[in-house]
């Protein structure tokens, strides 16, 4: 009988060949699995500062509209500042007065003028 070659790796040499490949399929499942979990923390990760970035502009914005009532409130307190520039122009007319720019009765013209009278 003539000896038959054998052709291949045979039967032991192809399951060390599969053996091989599903090592390697398995190493890059891990890896890849590995890769996907670390890309959804990092996700994960950036809707949270996301979060919180909202939360501050929304306090912020909380802020906003509370002082804004107080602003208001102060605007009657700017009224204050307009008597006070009635006194300083009364004042400048005395002054006016004193040094012989205008007569006294400008002065009370003027001072009946400003107080509305």
């Amino acid at each position: 009988m003539p000896m038959m070659r054998r052709r291949g790796p045979g039967l032991l040499g192809t399951a060390l060949i599969a053996g091989g490949t599903a090592a390697a399929v398995s190493s890059h499942s891990s890896k890849k699995a590995a890769a996907q979990g670390q890309a959804e923390a990092q996700e994960q990760q950036q809707q949270d500062q996301i979060a919180s970035q909202q939360q501050q502009i929304d306090q912020l914005q909380q802020q906003q509209a509370d002082a804004a009532p107080a602003a208001a409130t102060a605007a009657p307190a700017a009224a204050a500042p307009a008597g006070d520039d009635l006194v300083t122009q009364i004042q400048q007319l005395a002054t006016l007065k004193t040094a012989g720019v205008i007569s006294e009765a400008e002065f009370d013209a003027a001072k009946a003028k400003l107080l509305g009278i």
